[in-house]
């Protein structure tokens, strides 16, 4: 397979880490960062060995050495980017939460697929091997059919108006840096739900700090979720089915390990993980000629940012009183 040039847009924390990832990646290479500040993404460049650095966004996506793009901006700068990147006819791979709302995530959905562009978000909980094999397990029947989903990713952070996680404008709030997490694993075990309740709470810059959520189908199944910022918790999910269940063990969304229960038997199994998983993926799609994955595809994104909306939505509301 032809190794895939990466360029990566906005040199902040995540994307130290994904660098990292890429290092795994035989078939995949960071060769260029880009910012808004020429300075930083010479830093970040330094810093990490990568050989070339742009002060802009329209200078990386048109840049002709790069054969994809991976988006590490904070959620609202992420539409601008990927409509500009699609435009130079550059495959995406675009941080989670896929953008700040619903309309903008539809406009990027709709330009990718016009434009027969691959698009995805990275949600590499799904890539994960234990996250695999559980799919693996569901499908072969081992656990009876799938009736339900329970789990929490709470993340305890002192207030601080100043970070980026509880400011508005730059996409902060428990539900689109967490609640993306609880509720792309529901909805890839379980589907889009038809009922939605939310409850929560909100911090004094308006951010949401905390959420629970109940997600139900018609046919009787559901999903118990929640999440936050104002509490200590394990972040574990149960897949729970008519003839036993798996527990994803903390922290779930890196899927170290899982116990799959076939009655009273236990099966304790440990996996690897890492972000390497959903970059060699992209790769795969791309030699393929694939648009969209088959794993995380558009559809999903949508779905679980129309979630997200609703859950917002209803918890504000709550909040207000």
């Amino acid at each position: 397979m032809t190794t895939v040039r990466w360029g990566i847009a906005g040199p902040g924390r995540m994307a130290a880490v994904m660098t990292e990832a890429f290092a795994e990646v035989p078939q995949g290479e960071v060769v260029a960062v880009g910012s808004r500040s020429l300075d930083r993404a010479q830093a970040f460049a330094a810093e990490h060995g990568i050989p070339r650095a742009h002060g802009s966004y329209d200078a990386l996506v048109t840049d002709p050495e790069i054969d994809a793009i991976y988006i590490a901006t904070p959620h609202p700068q992420h539409t601008e980017i990927a409509l500009a990147a699609i435009a130079a006819g550059k495959p995406i791979l675009v941080e989670k939460a896929f953008t700040a709302t619903l309309a903008d995530t539809e406009r990027v959905v709709e330009s990718a697929r016009a434009a027969g562009v691959f698009a995805m978000e990275a949600m590499w909980t799904r890539f994960n091997p234990a996250i695999a094999h559980a799919r693996r397990i569901i499908a072969d029947g081992e656990i009876g059919e799938l009736r339900g989903v329970q789990g929490d990713l709470t993340a305890f952070r002192p207030f601080d108006p100043d970070d980026r996680l509880f400011d508005p404008a730059l996409g902060g709030g428990a539900v689109l840096d967490l609640g993306v997490y609880v509720l792309s694993f529901a909805q890839h075990f379980l589907g889009t739900p038809d009922v939605v309740h939310a409850v929560g709470g909100s911090f004094p810059t308006g951010v949401e700090g905390e959420f629970g959520v109940l997600l139900g189908y018609r046919d009787g199944r559901s999903a118990t979720l929640s999440g936050g910022f104002t509490a200590y918790g394990p972040g574990r999910m149960m897949l729970l089915g008519t003839q036993g269940w798996i527990d994803v063990h903390p922290r779930f969304h890196r899927s170290p390990s899982l116990t799959v229960w076939r009655g009273k038997t236990p099966e304790h199994l440990t996996f690897p993980g890492g972000y390497q998983y959903e970059i060699a993926h992209v790769g795969e799609c791309l030699a393929a000629g694939r648009t969209e994955s088959p794993v995380m595809p558009l559809d999903d994104t949508i779905a679980v940012q129309r979630l997200m909306a609703d859950v917002l939505g209803q918890v504000r509301a709550y909040a207000a009183g």
